[in-house]
């Protein structure tokens, strides 16, 4: 059976992410008995957008989770650098800062930057971006057989530094300036993954993975194939309490995109709940519950193209546990929340995270 774990986007909200992935891990080193496990050795491909690639690419490069916690909680600040005021008409942090953590931590031996064809990425690996130039999202794997990942090509994904293919899913419009990447003569700009389809990258991997245009081929099905979808913590996002001709243009651009970005992330794992036998998953909405064992409804669970587990949880609630306090302000840059994070991603773990999820149902649960 192969696997694939994908990771939202979601900023400093990544540490939520990173508490369910260490009840993962720890249930596979109990389950296996093996103390050193590492997500890279049980995980075929590990796929990422925006802060969701970071994690993904430390994953893949063999980190245990709690390493790469360590690096969000001290690293953190760091990578939310504001630019001087001069420049913030530009963007509102330094793109410098966060390449820079990027180009020490993705290495060689020989110190030189690592590049996406490593020999230090342990398992495979894909990175969502979106190329503000030709307006296309780009999904680049270090797949050796991909069509652009062809060594001879002078556009070769594989000979492109790591660190640049981090700082490009990561470019938040508004938050950090774009990142450019030459290929031979051409130049092309790149911004965060989360602005393309895949913020939720769960199916875009199925599709990497199974279609035979990535040149991955592997097998379909419930018992060939397992998916892991992470979330960051979401919340409903809506308008202010007015009236509705009070409601003004700033209203409605804070708004919007939120909006928009949630409700593709949320088609995403909807898409993969019926394509897939959903073995667990929080309710999507009071209609359709939460698709657990939804292909059975289309497909046939005979014809589920996969398992799939998804873990994501709503936010809309205190920072604190006083009832009377205010929403967590869910802003991909508020660091001061990541204890928050930390806190309510630790409990959602406990509570939810199984290690049957990580293995297709059994017979007799599936007649």
């Amino acid at each position: 059976m192969k696997r694939i774990l994908s990771l939202d986007g979601g900023g400093v909200r990544g540490i939520f992410t990173l508490q369910i992935l260490a009840r993962i891990e720890a249930l596979l080193r109990e389950e296996r008995g093996q103390p050193d496990l590492v997500l890279a050795d049980v995980f075929d491909l590990i796929a990422g957008t925006s802060t969701g690639a970071i994690i993904a690419a430390f994953l893949a490069w063999g980190k245990a989770v709690a390493d790469i916690e360590t690096l969000y909680i001290d690293c953190g600040p760091l990578m939310f650098q504001r630019e001087p005021w001069y420049n913030q008409w530009k963007s509102k942090y330094r793109g410098d800062a966060v390449a820079g953590f990027f180009m020490q931590h993705f290495r060689e031996d020989d110190g030189t930057p690592s590049l996406m064809g490593s020999p230090h990425l342990k398992t495979k690996l894909l990175i969502l971006m979106r190329n503000a130039t030709t307006g296309s999202p780009w999904p680049v794997s270090n797949n050796p057989d991909a069509y652009y990942n062809n060594r001879s090509r002078e556009d070769c994904n594989l000979n492109v530094p790591l660190w640049k293919l981090l700082r490009a899913s990561t470019a938040a419009p508004t938050f950090f300036p774009p990142e450019r990447l030459d290929y031979g003569h051409r130049r092309f700009l790149f911004v965060d993954g989360g602005v393309t389809p895949y913020n939720n990258p769960a199916l875009i991997a199925v599709l990497t993975a199974t279609l035979p245009q990535y040149h991955l081929c592997w097998p379909a099905g419930r018992e060939a194939l397992h998916v892991v979808s992470i979330g960051t913590g979401h919340q409903r996002d809506h308008l202010p309490d007015k009236l509705a001709e009070k409601v003004n243009v700033l209203d409605q651009l804070k708004f919007v995109l939120p909006a928009v970005l949630d409700a593709v992330s949320a088609e995403q794992d909807m898409l993969c709940r019926i394509l897939g036998d959903c073995v667990f998953g929080d309710v999507l909405d009071r209609e359709v519950g939460g698709l657990e064992g939804g292909a059975a409804s289309l497909l046939g669970l005979d014809q589920a193209r996969f398992t799939y587990a998804r873990y994501d949880q709503i936010l809309d609630m205190p920072a604190t546990s006083d009832p009377n306090a205010s929403p967590l302000d869910l802003r991909l840059d508020r660091v001061a929340n990541m204890p928050a994070y930390q806190r309510l991603g630790r409990a959602y773990a406990a509570a939810n995270v199984r290690l049957e999820h990580l293995y297709p149902r059994k017979a007799a649960s599936v007649s």
